[in-house]
């Protein structure tokens, strides 16, 4: 008997955990790569809370990609192929027949939140009638910015708005901001020491990668910081290798890029993968406020970033070894800061 007992046990708690598989979890995340790196903490809060068996992200593949097999996000979704402008029409309008494809798009899902639109908005209204045509699905949409006199990380905002709104009683939790949200995989360390040895580096070691670069011309500190700090780990013995992409060759003039070339070695115009495999490589990195640096941090590799305009208190990459600098805003993209730089070299030692 104590056997048959046993059995059914074993029946009992696969059903339930073929069950709780069975329920995924989707965020439409339409922002770019720090956005995406910034959303992975309420990825794992609504998988432990929850207990959903996966969530997608809807996003821009060429963001999200990088994400499957390398942190808590299970697949992918390119947003270019959901016909999501539809939802934006007035909701008193708003219709769809049987079989509709945007009806087939939801219909894996048992929790939906979505950074598209805004709380009580029209789309948020089209888009719980969309996912409930098939079935029942909870819809949550989260503002993207917080309140002015919010003091948080921008990730625990996320997840305090979700548990709100979640109907579940949810308890929120402050997000820890050294965990390492990205995991790379052996294959992504081998190719990351190709790359640095096609540089040049034949032993990838003691490698700092700098990037100048950011999605505003506003957040990007003096190119000269970059520039001096580069020769001087230079002459300290450390490996410098700048990362450009297609912004940052169009962005600085030939004189520019010149001296950056006969200060460090240089990749250019990687894909993102290529870009966290050579971060991954790495000892060190340092760059602004952009999608790269919040990469490299969430890799575990030793990350500088260089605040000027945004909070660094709501914005800082999340790692478990994270170094911010807040430069005052009037100087920060428009002089040299040989205070800062310095402070930064300490900080690399």
């Amino acid at each position: 008997m104590p056997k048959n007992d046993d059995i059914f046990r074993l029946l009992l708690e696969e059903g339930v955990e073929a069950a709780r598989k069975m329920h995924r979890g989707l965020i439409l995340q339409p922002g770019a790569i720090g956005d995406c790196i910034l959303t992975l903490p309420l990825v794992g809060f609504m998988k432990d809370s929850l207990g959903l068996g996966a969530i997608d992200i809807l996003g821009h593949a060429e963001y999200v990609g990088i994400l499957p097999g390398r942190s808590r996000t299970d697949g992918i979704r390119s947003i270019e192929s959901v016909d999501l402008h539809r939802l934006f029409v007035e909701a008193k309008t708003f219709d769809l027949p049987d079989g509709d494809p945007l009806i087939n798009a939801f219909a894996d899902y048992s929790w939906i939140v979505t950074f598209l639109g805004e709380p009580d908005s029209s789309f948020e209204q089209n888009l719980i009638f969309t996912a409930n045509c098939s079935h029942s699905a909870a819809v949550v949409a989260l503002a993207t910015k917080p309140p002015k006199k919010y003091s948080g990380h921008i990730s625990d905002f996320h997840i305090e708005q979700f548990a709100a709104q979640s109907d579940m009683s949810l308890e929120p939790h402050r997000t820890r901001l050294d965990d390492a949200l990205i995991t790379a995989a052996e294959a992504d360390t081998r190719r990351g020491r190709e790359l640095l040895n096609e540089t040049g580096i034949e032993f990838p070691e003691n490698v700092v990668v700098i990037h100048p670069g950011s999605g505003g011309l506003e957040k990007c500190w003096h190119i000269e910081n970059f520039l001096s700090l580069a020769e001087e780990l230079g002459r300290r013995g450390r490996e410098v290798v700048f990362l450009l992409g297609p912004a940052e060759s169009e962005r600085y003039d030939k004189k520019t890029l010149a001296r950056i070339a006969g200060s460090a070695r240089y990749l250019k115009d990687l894909s993102l993968t290529q870009v966290l495999q050579v971060l991954n490589c790495a000892d060190s990195f340092v760059g602004n406020d952009s999608g790269i640096t919040h990469l490299a941090a969430g890799l575990g590799t030793k990350t500088i970033a260089v605040f000027g305009p945004t909070d660094p208190g709501m914005y800082r990459p999340i790692g478990p070894s994270v170094h911010v600098f807040a430069v005052p805003v009037a100087t920060f993209a428009a002089e040299p800061s040989l205070e800062v730089q310095q402070q930064i070299l300490e900080a690399l030692a």
